[in-house]
C-alpha cells in the first residue's frame, strides 16, 4: 500500500468534511432566498425539478435514490408553498409530471443566479483548467455513490 495514502485519504476526508459543513451553511441561506419556510434539503429537489422540466414522482425518486413516500411529503411541501405543481401525465392518468410552478421558476433562478454569482466570485482566480479539472473530478467523485 501506498505510504501517502492514508494521509491523503485523511487530507480528503478534511476537505470533503469542510465542503459539506460550507453547502449545508449555504443550502440554509439559498432555501431562505427561495422562500422563508422553505426547507434547505428540499432545495436540491428544486434543482431537479428545474433541469427536468417535467418529471413523474417515481423517476425523480429513481434519480435522487429516496423513497417515494419521503419524496411524496417534500413534494407536498413544496406545493403548500406554491412552488411546485402536479399534472396529470398525458401518458398514464394515474400518474403526475411534477414541475415548478412560474413563481417557483422565478424565485428558484433568482437564488440560483446569486449562487453561481459566489460560485463565480470564488473561482474567477483560478486558472480556467483548474476549475474545468475541479468540475471533472467532481462529477467522478459523485458518480461513485
Amino acid at each position: 500500500m501506498d505510504d501517502h495514502l492514508p494521509e491523503t485519504l485523511r487530507a480528503v476526508e478534511h476537505e470533503l468534511t469542510a465542503l459539506l459543513r460550507r453547502g449545508r451553511a449555504l443550502s440554509w441561506e439559498i432555501a431562505r432566498e427561495v422562500h422563508p419556510h422553505l426547507e434547505p434539503n428540499t432545495y436540491g429537489l428544486l434543482l431537479w425539478l428545474r433541469r427536468s422540466g417535467s418529471i413523474r414522482l417515481t423517476d425523480l425518486a429513481a434519480q435522487l435514490g429516496i423513497g417515494k413516500g419521503t419524496l411524496s411529503r417534500q413534494i407536498h411541501g413544496l406545493e403548500s408553498l406554491g412552488l411546485v405543481r402536479r399534472d396529470p401525465d398525458p401518458t398514464d392518468r394515474r400518474a403526475a409530471q411534477l414541475s415548478l410552478t412560474e413563481e417557483g421558476t422565478r424565485r428558484f433562478d433568482t437564488a440560483r443566479a446569486a449562487r453561481l454569482g459566489q460560485i463565480r466570485r470564488n473561482l474567477e482566480s483560478w486558472p480556467k483548467q483548474d476549475v474545468e479539472d475541479f468540475a471533472r473530478l467532481m462529477h467522478k467523485f459523485n458518480e461513485t455513490f
